[in-house]
């Protein structure tokens, strides 16, 4: 199982903080380094404010050389999708081809009334964002020298250079959620990857069941996509260093066992491998306190080397 480490900035953290942890989590060996994509922070006060992803994302292209950088999720409602293509293109030229695209619809209606970005209501943003999905995916398909045109609900593109390209002939799409319906089909359609976050062992059966049956719906063999986790990490050698790293981030330790990835080492080896049993193959390791870097180092010592 790959083990990446995973991010929320919008709690409080410098462009500083993020790099810190990326070349940290470069360094030790682990997979990637994801961001959140939001604007407002979902408790404490958030400062230094938000940092958008896509900026943060093309420094840490420069800063770092191996690791894979992506958002979980690149909210639909942020950026008009012509713009999002040529953002995602440029930073993963800047990085050489290592960048990778998490998309979703949108949820957190409070940062779109603080920041002044129109929410529409569900139905409307799941058709904008499989409005936008296919226009980015077109976009970065379309062979250089000739136009791409989308005629949409929501978006029309007319006579599109489709550039600037990536690196990469496609970076990787994410998709994720819990969704019944629409999010197992559009997965099914466009993910290279399908992400569950903070669930437990049985919601992942059920929805990995559901995006394994769309797969189906359209010939699609299951096994051409990535199938992962995001789960809130507490690592601790000894019960008093999993209650302080708990405390830290404002957690119970024995909720944070049964939702998450707490415990001692071994505990989490053996919590990963449920989750590998579920056909899980990925885990996104959710940081959320950016200045303990010993943490990632108990991690990728301690767990890395067993996964």
């Amino acid at each position: 199982m790959d083990l990446r480490i995973f991010t929320e900035p919008q709690q409080g953290a410098t462009y500083d903080d993020l790099l810190a942890v990326a070349q940290e989590t470069e360094r030790l060996g682990f997979d990637a380094f994801f961001r959140s994509d939001h604007y407002l922070h979902m408790s404490g006060d958030g400062l230094p404010g938000p940092s958008d992803a896509w900026t943060t994302l093309a420094g840490l292209a420069r800063e770092t050389s191996t690791i894979r950088l992506g958002t979980l999720m690149t909210s639909a409602t942020f950026r008009h999708p012509g713009v999002l293509a040529i953002q995602v293109a440029q930073v993963d030229r800047m990085s050489g081809g290592r960048v990778e695209l998490g998309l979703g619809a949108g949820w957190f209606e409070g940062e779109h009334a603080a920041y002044g970005i129109p929410f529409p209501d569900t139905r409307e943003r799941f058709d904008r964002y499989a409005e936008q999905l296919e226009i980015v995916t077109g976009l970065w398909a379309t062979p250089e020298g000739e136009r791409y045109s989308f005629a949409g609900e929501h978006y029309t593109l007319t006579d599109s250079p489709a550039l600037p390209k990536p690196a990469q002939a496609k970076p990787p799409v994410l998709v994720g959620g819990l969704g019944k319906r629409r999010t197992p089909e559009l997965a099914a359609r466009y993910a290279d990857e399908f992400n569950l976050p903070f669930v437990d062992l049985d919601a992942t059966r059920a929805q990995f069941t559901r995006v394994r049956a769309a797969c189906a719906a359209i010939d699609r063999d299951p096994a051409t996509m990535t199938w992962s986790n995001a789960l809130v990490v507490c690592v601790g050698a000894d019960e008093a260093e999993i209650a302080r790293r708990a405390a830290a981030i404002g957690r119970d330790v024995d909720e944070l066992r049964a939702n998450g990835l707490a415990g001692t080492p071994s505990e989490v080896v053996d919590r990963l491998g449920e989750f590998a049993e579920t056909g899980s193959q990925r885990a996104y390791l959710q940081v959320l306190d950016l200045g303990d870097l010993d943490h990632l180092r108990l991690i990728a010592a301690e767990v890395l080397p067993h996964i």
